[in-house]
């Protein structure tokens, strides 16, 4: 007998349980099934790292992720997907695994079972640990994540001032195309910029430090009017000021690692 697993959780009108989308044959809306209680665990625990609240569907649609990934070293859910409520645009999802796969019939399947995109991201544990090291992007990203089995992130900033370079460059479109982003698009650019800044001081990363250090940077209230599109004059003139600032800091660094 084939069985699914869930738990009860709160609803307005009357409490629920969700079942995922993708299951065995024999779940079929309109099917009567039987509910009865479940001795132990109803669902596998994950690892969590700095992720203290998971919404129910939410921690469904991350056992159905980590289940179609079962034959893989580890699989990490991380980004705006964790953040409380459902804004995200899409899951980020690392896969650790020395093998290819195919990433287009992956994101393909899961839109197609649960309708959401996937921003996949696969590579080996050795990478990921490199690129931990080295990239504040990718630490913004992995600062809080859950995962299959137990992962121990590395602390150490090394400084990579040409890789630093590419990564700025990005954020310059905020200065050249300002008219033509939306909200989201430059509040990404900013966050960015101020990631790298404080990846250059030694300081750690993670979004409420990074929205912090932008408020301090560009106003109370300002991570808001970002998003919504809404700044103030002369904002884009004061975040050209603090990009060419944080540019000399890595050009010198690339001219010191050139020596």
């Amino acid at each position: 007998m084939v069985m699914i697993t869930g738990t009860i959780s709160k609803g307005s009108v009357m409490d629920q349980i969700y079942v995922p989308k993708i299951r065995a044959p024999g779940f079929e809306r309109g099917v009567a099934v039987a509910i009865t209680p479940l001795q132990g665990k109803a669902i596998a625990e994950i690892y969590r790292y700095h992720v203290q609240h998971l919404e129910p569907i939410k921690k469904i649609i991350v056992d159905e992720i980590f289940s179609y990934f079962e034959h893989v070293d580890n699989v990490l859910v991380a980004g705006s997907f964790l953040e409380e409520g459902f804004e995200f645009e899409d899951i980020d999802t690392v896969v650790l695994t020395e093998k290819s796969i195919g990433n287009a019939a992956i994101k393909k399947h899961f839109k197609a079972a649960l309708g959401i995109d996937i921003h996949l991201i696969c590579l080996p544990l050795r990478e990921l640990l490199k690129g931990m090291d080295r990239d504040p992007l990718f630490q913004m990203l992995l600062s809080r994540f859950v995962a299959k089995k137990r992962l121990i992130m590395p602390k150490n900033m090394t400084k990579n001032y040409k890789l630093l370079d590419l990564q700025l460059l990005e954020s310059k479109a905020l200065i050249d195309s300002f008219d033509f982003l939306n909200g989201r698009e430059k509040y990404k650019l900013v966050r960015n910029a101020v990631a790298i800044a404080r990846f250059l001081d030694n300081r750690p990363l993670n979004a409420s430090l990074v929205d912090n250090e932008i408020e301090r940077h560009f106003g109370k209230a300002s991570v808001i009017k970002i998003k919504e599109n809404a700044v103030e004059a002369g904002f884009r003139s004061k975040y050209a000021l603090f990009h060419r600032k944080l540019l000399k800091r890595i050009l010198d660094g690339v001219e010191n690692e050139s020596k």
